[in-house]
C-alpha cells in the first residue's frame, strides 16, 4: 500500500468513528438505540420495504429486526402497511412527519459539508464522488466476504 493510499485509508477510518459517534448523539437524542436509528435510515432511504429485506440490508437476526420495528413503531417513526397482493406481507415506511427531526440533528453536518465543498470545483467533487462511490462497493464487498466465511 502505498503512504497516499494508507493516509487516506486512516482518514476514512477516522471519518467512519466521528460518523458513528455523531449517530450515537443523534439516537440520544431521538431516544432511539443506535440499531434503531440504522434500521430507521435504511427504511427512511430505501423503503417501503418488508421487514425480511430490513432484516437482511441491516444484517439483524429476524427477532432483532422485529424488536427494532416495534420499538420504532411505538414511538411513530414508522408504520406498517399491508402489501395488497401478498396478506401476510407488510412494508414498513417512515413517517415523514417524524423524518424532518433526525434531519435537523444532522443539518449542522449538511452545512459543513456544503461549506467544504465550496472550496472545490465541480470536476474535482465528481472525483470524489466517485472514489467514495467505489470505497462503499468495496466496503460492501468486504462485508459480503466476511460474512460469507462464517
Amino acid at each position: 500500500m502505498t503512504s497516499h493510499a494508507h493516509d487516506v485509508t486512516e482518514l476514512l477510518r477516522h471519518l467512519t468513528v466521528q460518523l458513528r459517534l455523531l449517530n450515537h448523539q443523534v439516537s440520544d437524542r431521538l431516544g432511539l438505540q443506535d440499531v434503531d436509528l440504522e434500521c430507521l435510515d435504511l427504511i427512511t432511504r430505501t423503503g417501503p420495504l418488508t421487514a425480511t429485506a430490513l432484516a437482511r440490508a441491516a444484517d439483524l437476526h429476524p427477532a432483532t429486526a422485529t424488536g427494532v420495528l416495534d420499538r420504532l413503531e411505538a414511538a411513530g417513526w414508522i408504520r406498517r402497511d399491508r402489501v395488497p397482493t401478498d396478506r401476510r406481507a407488510v412494508h414498513l415506511t417512515a413517517e415523514p412527519d417524524r423524518t424532518g427531526e433526525v434531519r435537523a440533528l444532522y443539518e449542522p453536518l449538511r452545512e459543513a459539508i456544503a461549506d467544504v465543498c465550496a472550496d472545490f470545483t465541480p470536476a474535482q467533487l465528481d472525483t470524489i464522488a466517485a472514489f467514495l462511490g467505489r470505497v462503499a462497493d468495496a466496503g460492501r464487498a468486504a462485508t459480503d466476504d466476511l460474512a460469507g466465511r462464517q
